[in-house]
This record gives structure tokens, C-alpha cells and sequence, in this order.
């Protein structure tokens, strides 16, 4: 095994740390073990996450809606106490209690028992290939390469200007309309 992070070899895969590094390796065992898919698990007791079903999910819903109404129709009894119409407290009533317990029935009946099936798996990220002085392990010199020329190298460059006047603009096309075949005089 090969340390993800520097790429040592280890000497057995029972390494739990990097002898060159320090990255701790027991997540990439666990990870080679598994075939390279990332198990979740709840970390206090150590078992694998199961999804809940649709029926234990309306059954969870129904009971929370009923425990509501347990706290919801005194509260409404204590504010029709200060003016708030005596009719909520039985429609919270129903609302609340009633309608959780119909939660429950139409997932006793309706909703499925089963467990989803997993996501088909994904696929696994493999990184882009980059240059070589990006992957790990590479030889890498203290300074990168020179990439340009040395300033002893360098001298003032040269003014044009100052060796040939610039000719005119209007000159050449005068020339075009004259129609003797003198040389141009400079």
C-alpha cells in the first residue's frame, strides 16, 4: 500500500500511519476494503445507517402530530381563557390528534413497507492528470527553471527616428500622380 498523500510504500497494510508523513491510514484501509465506496455509519453506536420506510415515516409523522395535540389544546384552553373563541380548542383537537391518527392509517395501508433501494453506486472520482511537478512524490528542484534571458544581456535599443526622417504621408501619392519616370529624390 502507497500513502495517498506522499506516496511512501508502507511497510505491511497493517500501518496506521504514514513513516514518512504522518497521514493516518486507517480510513484508506477501510476504504480499500470496501471496494472503494465510503461506508456511512452512525459514529456513537458503530451501525450502518439504514433509510427508513415510507410506513415508518408516516407511523414517526402520526405520532408526532398526536403528541402536538397534547400540548397545543391546553395552551388554546388556557388562551380562550383570555378571549380567543372556545371553538379552537376542539378543532385543535381534531386537527391535531385525529389527524395524526389518520396519518397512521393511510400509512398502515397506503405506504410501502420496504426499505428504498440504494442509489445505483456512483462513479468513483479519478483526479485529472496535471503537470509533473504537481504529482506527489515527484522530484521538485529548490527554484523553478530560468524562462527568459539574463539581464547582463540587455543594451538601450536603438532609435530609428533619429537615423532616417519619417518620410510624409502625402508624399508617395504625389509621386503616383506625376507622370515622369524620375527616380523619387531623397
Amino acid at each position: 500500500m502507497f500513502c495517498p498523500q506522499c506516496g511512501q510504500q508502507q511497510v505491511s497494510g497493517e500501518m496506521r500511519f504514514c513513516s514518512r508523513c504522518g497521514f493516518p491510514l486507517g480510513g484508506v484501509m477501510q476504504l480499500l476494503a470496501s471496494g472503494g465506496m465510503v461506508a456511512t455509519s452512525d459514529a456513537t453506536t458503530g451501525t450502518s445507517i439504514r433509510p427508513l420506510s415510507p410506513r415508518r415515516k408516516g407511523y414517526r409523522q402520526g405520532g408526532l402530530m398526536m403528541l402536538i395535540s397534547l400540548i397545543v389544546m391546553p395552551l388554546m384552553a388556557i388562551l380562550s381563557e383570555l378571549g380567543l373563541p372556545e371553538l379552537l380548542i376542539p378543532l385543535s383537537g381534531i386537527i391535531f390528534f385525529w389527524g395524526g391518527a389518520i396519518r397512521m392509517m393511510y400509512a398502515r395501508f397506503f405506504e410501502d413497507a420496504g426499505v428504498p433501494a440504494p442509489p445505483a453506486a456512483l462513479p468513483v472520482y479519478v483526479p485529472p492528470a496535471g503537470p509533473a511537478q504537481f504529482v506527489a512524490g515527484a522530484p521538485q528542484a529548490a527554484l523553478p527553471p530560468q524562462r527568459s534571458a539574463p539581464a547582463s544581456g540587455w543594451r538601450q535599443p536603438t532609435n530609428t527616428a533619429e537615423m532616417r526622417p519619417p518620410p510624409s504621408v502625402t508624399e508617395n501619392t504625389t509621386r503616383l500622380l506625376d507622370d515622369r519616370d524620375e527616380p523619387p529624390k531623397r
